[in-house]
């Protein structure tokens, strides 16, 4: 099982082009908090889930969201908005970052929140006494675009198909394709092509810096091998020097 991780303070983008900071909004725009960081595949780079700090209305303090339920704010310039509400969030199981330590804590966590998901947001179809779980492509005011968008997304996450947070073909074929920018050897800097299309340009070109800079950002990671020489491995390697 690939192993998931977040960012805390590591910088792979420009201030203006990253994503922690953003705000998120949610059913009726109340705003639930603010995007503290992301939970991404090491393996891939694909970010998994956004952390939002509330800021104190929660009890827990932070909670997740899937990448996949994400949608730009027409309202609100580079932020995001989820069909959430605090309610709903308040029975969401208590997020810890300590479980993204153990496969084990992090795959019983993810069965638990998603159960939730499951049967939360719920959507009245009209006219009839029948309730709905909407999927990403169902939600109202989704352009044909957004829908392809969304469709992409939920494959490269691996939420629509039910993978417990492992690296499905897609995820590999996706963080292997030519992104159309040119990196020149020995660096990861990026030029980010302006057709990128997704959740929004401020998140597309986000998560393309991730990806290109994955191995930066697993650095000293001590779950999993990917990446440049973690610190495990240089202790390792010096312990065999001695």
């Amino acid at each position: 099982m690939a192993h998931c991780g977040t960012l805390q303070g590591t910088k792979i983008s420009e201030t203006a082009e990253d994503i922690r900071g953003s705000h998120l909004y949610g059913i009726d725009d109340d705003k639930l908090g603010k995007i503290d960081d992301v939970i991404f595949d090491h393996s891939t780079g694909l970010i998994r889930y956004v952390v939002v700090d509330t800021g104190g209305w929660l009890s827990t303090k932070k909670f997740i969201v899937p990448a996949d339920r994400l949608r730009s704010s027409n309202r609100h310039k580079d932020d995001f908005e989820a069909d959430l509400t605090k309610r709903q969030i308040e029975s969401f199981p208590p997020y810890r970052e300590t479980d993204l330590e153990s496969e084990d804590k992090w795959s019983n966590y993810e069965g638990r929140y998603r159960s939730k998901w499951e049967a939360k947001p719920v959507m009245h179809r009209a006219e009839t006494d029948r309730n709905i779980t909407p999927t990403t492509q169902q939600l109202p005011g989704q352009s044909a675009s957004q829908q392809r968008s969304d469709a992409a997304q939920q494959r490269n996450t691996g939420w629509a198909t039910g993978s417990e947070g492992g690296a499905t073909q897609a995820d590999i074929e996706a963080a292997e394709a030519d992104t159309g920018r040119v990196v020149r050897a020995g660096t990861d800097s990026v030029v980010i092509s302006n057709s990128a299309v997704g959740i929004g340009g401020r998140w597309d070109t986000f998560q393309a810096r991730l990806r290109e800079r994955r191995k930066e950002a697993v650095t000293g990671c001590k779950s999993c091998s990917v990446g440049p020489q973690t610190a495990r491995e240089s202790a390792d390697t010096l312990k065999k020097a001695i």
